[in-house]
């Protein structure tokens, strides 16, 4: 049976998702996507670690993965074919973290002609670089970039059918330095292939399950008590990595702090750094203001996003922003950059209450939430605006895509 065979699973298609690099936002989203599905998706995943060798190698892994879905039929066992035919697949997702043309090339003879969707949750190009190169992801070249991973997520989308961004931020900025990208090479390249990237490119935003947040109405953490829940909480809630420049909150928190006016603070993303000097640094300046800090358990996380009054974001860079979707529609205003996917993130209207340009408007925007409640009605349309992208109405959309993208013949063909 030909890999592009076109068999149905109780009239639904039959999905197989591809994701090297299995954890955090990479692994929320596939496995949110397939539990809510109207499609059957299988996941066929390897642990989220050593991210440069799921680039370079994970393709291969995954590969055999795949080929072991039908390894009965060509036994002869009846049984083992019959469960071989339930695996026949009508579209491969992948995200960027594979290279996708070896995955292809070693599975020929069973994905010849089953099409390809590539989600693109990062790439490797115009992901920001550290300014101390002994730091970050290209550490170990000094700081200048390895183009071999950028080329790996381009060669990708030039073998996928088609390729959905996670933000249109992120669509537009990949598209736009591609031209760079190419000029690296000395020849046998055509512009052309940009555009052919751009045909197939559109934007699917991200599916967030706000369920396990608990409920959507503000409550106090776990850790809250007494008259301390009078005074606000202001939230950190990303990865402690230099693209989210924890430098600049502190500068602006400390700068709050002289301005004498009274706040919590909670600081609760994630955390895979052993030395942290900025952290450590602000963790002994603001002591008496601490209601958590370090990585959160997903009970106290929940509890803390309900709890927050603020939720600031200094980032320099953000393909979508799901640390501030999940905060913001547990009820803490938005504090954010004129810039990156923020902006289209809320609605326009509100940019001004919201958005700021530079870290005197930073302070300012920080100092009003913190001294004045945000207008209930500003609370709510901002956390409707957030709710557009649970996964109750996001995985319909995407299903209805890939139904539109790919559809389906007029009859099932054996």
């Amino acid at each position: 049976m030909a890999g592009g065979s076109r068999l149905r699973y109780n009239g639904r298609m039959q999905i197989v998702l591809l994701s090297p690099y299995h954890g955090g936002s990479h692994r929320a989203w596939a496995e949110g996507w397939a539990a809510r599905s109207r499609h059957r998706i299988e996941i066929l995943s390897l642990p989220d670690q050593f991210w440069k060798w799921r680039l370079h190698g994970g393709a291969v892994r995954l590969a055999d993965l795949y080929m072991e879905m039908f390894a009965g039929e060509a036994g002869g066992d009846r049984r083992a074919a019959e469960a071989s035919a339930s695996h026949a697949v009508d579209l491969i997702v992948a995200t960027d973290m594979l290279d996708l043309t070896t995955f292809l090339a070693l599975t020929r003879t069973r994905t010849a002609g089953v099409p390809v969707l590539l989600y693109a949750h990062e790439n490797q190009w115009t992901y920001p670089l550290p300014t101390d190169p002994g730091t970050g992801p290209m550490r170990r070249q000094k700081g200048e970039r390895d183009r071999h991973y950028a080329w790996v997520n381009v060669s990708s989308m030039l073998a996928a059918d088609r390729i959905s961004f996670n933000s249109s931020f992120h669509r537009n900025e990949f598209l736009a330095a591609l031209p760079a990208f190419l000029n690296h090479y000395p020849d046998e390249k055509d512009p052309a292939w940009i555009d052919r990237i751009a045909a197939r490119s559109s934007v699917l935003p991200l599916g967030i399950d706000f369920a396990r947040l608990g409920a959507a109405q503000p409550g106090p953490a776990a850790t809250d008590s007494g008259d301390d829940r009078l005074v606000p909480l202001v939230l950190w809630n990303h990865r402690w990595e230099y693209d989210k420049d924890p430098e600049t909150f502190f500068r602006a928190v400390d700068a709050l702090a002289e301005r004498g006016v009274p706040f919590r603070l909670a600081v609760c993303g994630a955390c895979t750094r052993t030395h942290t000097p900025e952290f450590d640094a602000a963790k002994s300046r603001h002591e008496g203001r601490i209601l958590h800090w370090g990585e959160a358990d997903s009970q106290t996380y929940a509890a803390l996003l309900r709890a927050a009054d603020v939720v600031v974001s200094t980032a320099i860079h953000e393909f979508f922003g799901l640390s501030v979707c999940e905060a913001v529609y547990c009820g803490a205003a938005p504090v954010l950059p004129r810039r990156l996917s923020y902006p289209e993130l809320i609605p326009e209207h509100l940019h001004e209450d919201v958005l700021y340009d530079d870290f005197g408007q930073l302070v300012d925007r920080l100092h009003a939430r913190v001294s004045t409640k945000l207008d209930p009605r500003v609370r709510a349309e901002l956390r409707s605006a957030m709710a557009r992208h649970d996964w109750s109405r996001r995985a319909s959309e995407y299903d209805d895509q890939v139904e539109v993208w790919f559809p389906r013949p007029a009859s099932p063909r054996r």
